[in-house]
């Protein structure tokens, strides 16, 4: 009767040893915090979806409501919620600040804008940038 031995040469094997400065030490000034990864910028295609629910819901004129919006090119995604009353500009026109999600696979972010309405009653998005808290 003959037996092998199979998984003899495939198994781990480990030792043990006592110098202690085999092993990396960190002390305080090693900890650096969490990595961050970078941000995808929103295309120029994902801002104009954007712009688009932001005129939309800013003409809705409702104070508790938010417009979904999406990109089927690039899988962004996110709403665009009115977070202020509307204000007079300079120019005497009606505008409105609001608040964009912007979500792209792991990205999340915040886009701030404003809008005003035109003469023809139409919102004009004037402004959407990343939003600084």
């Amino acid at each position: 009767m003959t037996i092998i031995l199979i998984g003899l040469g495939t198994g781990g094997c480990s030792f043990s040893r006592n110098d202690k400065s085999a092993y990396a030490k960190a002390d305080d000034s090693d900890l650096t915090g969490s990595i961050a990864m970078p941000a995808k910028a929103p295309t120029d295609t994902d801002l104009a979806f954007a712009r688009n629910a932001a005129s939309d819901v800013l003409s809705k004129n409702d104070k508790d409501s938010s417009q979904h919006w999406e990109n089927p090119e690039t899988g962004a995604r996110g709403s665009v919620t009115p977070i202020a009353q509307s204000y007079a500009a300079e120019d005497g026109r009606k505008c409105r600040d609001f608040l964009a999600s912007y979500v792209n696979g792991s990205t999340e972010s915040w886009l701030q804008g404003a809008g005003c309405q035109s003469s023809r009653g139409s919102w004009e998005i004037h402004t959407l940038k990343p939003w600084r808290s």
